[in-house]
């Protein structure tokens, strides 16, 4: 039983390493139509009224969101591998830093889908809503850059799945383990019982 435990916590390991690195992946792509599409329509970046087609700003809006977004995956990947570096992937038995790292893992899961998901479809909202797609294609159809595509806000969803899933899985982990190192302990106080017995 324990082999199947110690295998399942290494995927589960990483599972963790591999949604931050996911997220990482999405902030470097996640402005990318919006750049092809979006930033030549703003000539001036220090005046944001001075847009060719009304909703343009969107691409300055998301900026702060992408840098932040971007440091946070980057954190996730860094809390990821302290979970290697406790040996939460390969322990027989877990301590209190196997509980914290798995802890930490699963807040820092849970919060980076939350506040992506939030932030991300407020400004998929504010894409759709501002954005005048009709001049937009007018001025970029000719250079062939332009797209209405909503797949870099869409995939989001995903992503954010997957986090959930990687903290529901360390939970899980975690509980299965504390059963059978409890088993373990039962087993071995009713052995040494019998041995004085």
């Amino acid at each position: 039983m324990y082999k199947k435990q110690i295998t399942f916590q290494k995927i589960v390991c990483f599972a963790a390493l591999a949604v931050g690195a996911l997220f990482f992946i999405y902030s470097l792509g996640i402005m990318t139509d919006l750049f092809d599409t979006l930033y030549s329509m703003i000539p001036n970046p220090n005046n944001l009224d001075s847009a060719k087609v009304d909703g343009a700003r969107i691409y300055y809006d998301m900026q702060p969101f992408n840098r932040t977004l971007l440091r946070a995956s980057l954190g996730m990947i860094i809390l990821s591998c302290v979970l290697f570096l406790t040996n939460t992937q390969s322990r027989r038995k877990y301590y209190i830093g196997n509980l914290v790292a798995t802890a930490v893992n699963v807040v820092a899961e849970a919060a980076m889908a939350v506040w992506c998901h939030l932030q991300v479809t407020a400004f998929r909202t504010q894409y759709l809503t501002t954005v005048d797609f009709v001049e937009l294609e007018k001025r970029l159809s000719r250079r062939g850059t332009y797209t209405d595509s909503t797949f870099w806000f869409d995939i989001h969803y995903l992503f954010c799945a997957l986090a959930i899933l990687a903290a529901v899985l360390l939970i899980v982990n975690y509980v299965w383990k504390k059963k059978l190192m409890q088993g373990e302990q039962d087993l071995l106080r009713s052995s040494g019982k019998a041995v004085s017995a």
